[in-house]
Order: structure tokens, then sequence, then C-alpha cells
């Protein structure tokens, strides 16, 4: 008996706390050896994954005690570099994210290829989700109960975890997206249990540049994120940012060249620190030479008009494209751009995250 507890301690130690970040995050995409033969369970699903999402609760994360299965097919790979531990696979009701972990992910889990999850014993929960007039939904997850309480939903860190819940099935064609209208697109309050196609892989078609980024820069990411000194918002304009996203070279290109001097510091109603230029002291020993050291970003949101609705792409500067110019013709309106990606939710706003540059098609 005091074996097995050991074993399950041990394996609950191995949900990393650290890894639970709202910011991107490096994605190793070296190969592995090809493993000697490829097992295909098989088993069959009692639940969808609609119905699955119908069973969660706002801010109420559910220690899933059912001996439910679902089964869905991959839709996404981390080997460009702009998904990070997890994968998305949907079915025909819906899509959901799996919380696995692990970097490399492309070389176990196919795109195309289908995946059944048995549910007993994980955590189904939410990311994004916020209260409020400015607020809304946000994804439906499956993950494993966050110990700290941070977080709704924790990464499946260690192997027993995941080969435990996650099996594989038979591999197959990449999933052909389909094509969805801007009346299709969900509103602020839909989740995966109201709307059909988040978490889905869709295709977006007309897009137009809207002129703005969001990029949330740290200034000392070892110290409290949530201190409004230690926080700048790239936010409301394009900022001279003209990439897709930004590694720790094109950052300290960016800053460097003075763009951002006049970005204030601090959240929405504390701008009492200063501008990036002139920064104010708030018991940091800061200044501008020390915000370049320390800090960096690493995700940008490139926003885009699908008619009247705000479309917010999120790249990481991580993923080989992060630097990649977006075409002038683009940034200049004369030119739109088709999307296919995941269509997600954060705080009842639309995020999509497309697989690589490959996904972006542009029309002049």
């Amino acid at each position: 008996m005091k074996k097995i507890l050991s074993i399950f301690a041990l394996a609950l130690a191995l949900v990393s706390c650290t890894s639970l970040v709202e910011e991107f995050q490096p994605v190793f995409t070296y190969e592995y050896e090809a493993p000697a033969a490829f097992a295909e369970a098989k088993m069959e699903p009692n639940i969808t994954i609609a119905d699955l999402c119908a069973l969660y609760k706002t801010e109420r994360p559910w220690n899933i005690d059912r001996n439910l299965i679902i089964a869905g097919r991959v839709t996404t790979t981390d080997k460009p570099g702009n998904f990070y531990k997890s994968l998305y696979i949907q079915d025909e009701t819906g899509g959901i994210e799996l919380k696995l972990g692990k970097n490399g992910l492309y070389n176990y889990y196919q795109e195309g290829q289908t995946l059944y999850v048995r549910c007993l014993g994980l955590t189904l929960g939410m990311y994004g989700y916020k209260s409020g007039n400015y607020g809304g939904q946000g994804m439906i997850q499956i993950g494993y109960e966050d110990p700290t309480g941070t977080y709704e939903t924790a990464y499946l860190e260690s192997t027993y975890l995941i080969d435990s819940h996650i099996f594989t099935g038979p591999r197959g064609d990449k999933v052909v997206p389909e094509v969805i209208t801007e009346a299709q697109l969900p509103k602020s309050y839909d989740t995966q249990k109201t709307n059909q196609y988040i978490g889905k892989l869709v295709t977006l078609k007309g897009l137009k540049y809207a002129n703005q980024v969001f990029c949330l820069i740290y200034i000392d990411s070892n110290k409290d994120k949530k201190l409004s000194a230690n926080r700048i918002f790239i936010a409301d304009q394009t900022w001279g940012v003209t990439t897709w996203a930004m590694s720790k070279k094109k950052f300290e290109e960016y800053f460097d060249s003075g763009v951002w001097d006049s970005c204030n510091i601090g959240n929405a109603n504390d701008y009492n620190y200063g501008t990036v230029g002139e920064p104010k002291d708030p018991g940091f020993a800061m200044s501008k030479a020390d915000i370049r050291a320390h800090s960096a970003a690493y995700s940008v949101s490139q926003y885009f008009m699908m008619g009247n609705t705000e479309i917010q792409l999120r790249t990481s500067g991580y993923s080989k494209f992060g630097d990649a110019e977006i075409p002038q013709a683009v940034l200049d309106g004369e030119a739109t751009v088709d999307m296919t990606g995941v269509l997600t939710m954060y705080q009842g706003s639309i995020q999509f995250i497309v697989n690589s540059l490959d996904d972006i098609v542009v029309h002049n």
C-alpha cells in the first residue's frame, strides 16, 4: 500500500506548476527516434466533446469522477513552435485542448490521428474566463488538478499520467478545416458547449489588418507579474511592430529603436511608473537599460477584422516564423488574408492560432 501511495505522490509531484504561465514558451522541435512499432488502441467513446464541455460549470473546475471516454482527431502540431505542451482534438461536435506537458508532441501524435481520452481522474477546467461587462468566456480544457489553485487545470507532466489517459488510435489524413462565415463566429458568452466551432480547425476568409498589436511585457519575469510596476502593455496601435511575433533578438531590435519609448509602464488604471523611455523607479532600481536587460516579449497578437468582428491572431516568438515580416500590402490594407487555425476564446474575445505560416494566405 505504501508503495502505491509513493508512486501516486511522485506522479502528482511531476505536475509542474512553473509551466502554468500565460506566455508562450520555447518548443523543442528536434526529431526523436521512431518507435519500433505503433500500438493502436481500440476504444469506444461514450460521450462527445460538446457533451463533456456541457458538464463544466463556470469557475468550478471538475475533477472528473465518471468513466467518460472521448475521441477526436488531432488538428495541431507543435513542430513549427506555435503550440506549447498541448494539442487540440476535435470530433463532429467540437474541439478541446489536451494539456499534455511535453515538448515534441508531434513525434507521438500525428495530425489527423485519432486519440482516445480516458477522462476519469483528469480535470475539466477553463482558461481565460473574465467576469463583468468587458469579459466573457474562455476555453474549456482537459488537464490535471492544479495543486496551487492558481489555474483550473495543470499540465500532465509525467509520462505515467499521460499514458494512463491518452491512447492513440488510427492515423489518417489531416483534418480538412471548415470554412466559416462571420455569422458563425462565437459571441462573448459562447463556449464549446454552445458553439460547435470553438476549439476546431477552421478557415476564415477575407480578413483585413486592423492596425494594432497587443504584447504584454514583464519588466522582470522573476518578480510578481501582477504588479503594475512590472508590466508594459504594447497595445491599441502598431508601435512599429511589423512581424508576426518577436524572438528575443527581435524584441531587442524594437526596444533599441525607440519606438516604444512613449509607452506607459503599468496597468490600465495604474500608469504611475513613467514610460519605457523615462521610467520612474518603483523599487526595482529600474532604468531603460534595466528594462532591456531583464524583460522580453515572446508572444504578439496581431489584430484583423472579419467584417465587423475583431480576430486576435496570437503568435509565439519561439515559432519558426515569429520574426517573419507581415507583407507590406497587408499592413497597408491593400491585401486581405485567409487564415486556417484553431478558433479559441479568451475573456470573451476571439483568439486564433495557426500551426505555421503556410496557414496564412495573402490575397492582393
